[in-house]
């Protein structure tokens, strides 16, 4: 699945082994919630429509965040918001009323970075947690025993620490470390770029990363260009994190929260990541001695839309090798296709909701949490309706499919592309 599979430092005896990690996943929406929390998250994260570094996500609405919250409380889940911009001071207006409406929702946490944030919400909004965001890149023990004076039970680390820099923290700190196991990294310093700022004028640091760093740019030398017209042009996106193969190593390091990154990614991304790394640690702690990374893991979690991937700061500092420097190839050979709204067992006929065109005769799959799964040719295919027909071609159409095998509400089915 990585790059390369190096060798981790181990640290056997620093944790509890009873005490499993919380799965954190991203939510982009109340839809991507509900499909994270139904996967095996324990706990999401999302925005509110302020004070969170992605604007452009599909952020709630305070009604939306109530049902989000009476959802995962049904599967013993949280919610936490990011609240992780630093605020200029017309930002700050407001935020006492933003943040007592948080906590009514019932919000158990918000991620924040920004002092006056963090205070504010301490003192008008008692009952929500404050984690600390990776914003304020938090690498040592010191500045970790800092915010724990503070008064804040959890720390979301700098995505620059390492194995090492971990085991120190825990060393001199009793204090919940989050980290972040999957997704997008920063070519910046974890968020400190300017590029967007310069280019389009949105701040990162406000909600507005145009994400500068995965464009195409034209190089020149001495103002020749370096490439020919219609060549790819030059990119300098990082490479993804993935670190599915040091699941053991992140457990007894300590980290009290494993973080997947991707509130602008799809349904099928997040529910697929989740499925994967809820299997692996739920596999790790019913054998421990034993554990080893599935094929069937990696091959899932290959189905997904990745970019390439390493294991960022964790073992080594990156080099040139770990980022992307010219357009890379779409890994996934399915897509999303469709979800399953309800299974008639008398019928064997599945109705689903339509994401993607898909027809009679081809190869499809259904997944759904835990790994279950199965594949079929599609054969038989109506509308709501039941009047046949030789393709679901509409968005969001509802179509009936006879399934080879019964599936179930919220299972998903992607359709074969190569």
């Amino acid at each position: 699945m990585t790059s390369t599979t190096k060798a981790a430092p181990r640290y056997k005896g620093k944790r509890n082994r009873l005490d499993r990690p919380e799965l954190l996943a991203p939510a982009g929406n109340l839809e991507k919630l509900k499909f994270a929390v139904h996967y095996g998250a324990d706990a999401v994260y999302i925005g509110g429509q302020k004070y969170g570094l992605r604007s452009n996500a599909g952020n709630f609405s305070f009604e939306e965040m109530k049902e989000g919250v009476e959802f995962a409380n049904r599967y013993g889940a949280k919610v936490f918001v990011a609240t992780n911009i630093y605020a200029h001071n017309e930002d700050v207006s407001g935020l006492e009323d933003y943040l007592r409406n948080l906590e009514e929702a019932g919000i158990a946490a918000i991620i924040a970075a920004d002092p006056v944030i963090i205070e504010t919400a301490q003192r008008v909004a008692p009952k929500l947690e404050v984690h600390l965001s990776t914003q304020q890149s938090t690498m040592n023990w010191q500045a970790v025993q800092f915010w724990k004076e503070e008064g804040l039970p959890r720390v979301v680390l700098a995505r620059e620490t390492s194995f090492a820099d971990i085991a120190e923290i825990k060393k001199h700190v009793d204090i919940e470390i989050e980290a972040f196991i999957h997704g997008a990294m920063c070519s910046s310093y974890s968020g400190r770029c300017v590029l967007s700022n310069h280019f389009t004028d949105r701040d990162s640091n406000r909600g507005g990363c145009c994400q500068s760093c995965r464009w195409k740019y034209d190089l020149f030398v001495d103002d020749a260009p370096m490439y020919e017209q219609g060549e790819d042009q030059f990119t300098m996106g990082s490479k993804d994190l993935c670190m599915i193969d040091y699941l053991p190593e992140l457990i007894e390091v300590g980290v009290d929260s494993f973080k997947i990154e991707g509130r602008m990614k799809s349904i099928h991304y997040v529910a697929t990541v989740v499925n994967v790394y809820r299997q692996a640690i739920d596999a790790y702690f019913a054998d421990p001695e034993h554990f080893e990374t599935k094929q069937e893991w990696i091959d899932e979690m290959n189905k997904a839309a990745n970019r390439p991937l390493n294991t960022g700061f964790f073992l080594d500092t990156p080099g040139a090798e770990d980022h992307i420097y010219e357009p890379e190839e779409k890994a996934a050979p399915y897509d999303f296709a469709g979800i399953v709204l309800e299974y008639n067992e008398k019928t064997g006929f599945a109705l689903l909701q339509q994401r993607n065109h898909f027809k009679v005769g081809q190869e499809v799959e259904f997944v759904g949490p835990g790994g279950t799964f199965f594949k079929q040719t599609v054969t038989e295919l109506t509308n709501a309706e039941g009047q046949p027909l030789d393709a679901a071609k509409h968005p969001m159409e509802h179509v009936r499919i006879r399934t080879l095998k019964p599936v179930k509400a919220m299972d998903m089915m992607r359709k074969r592309i190569r």
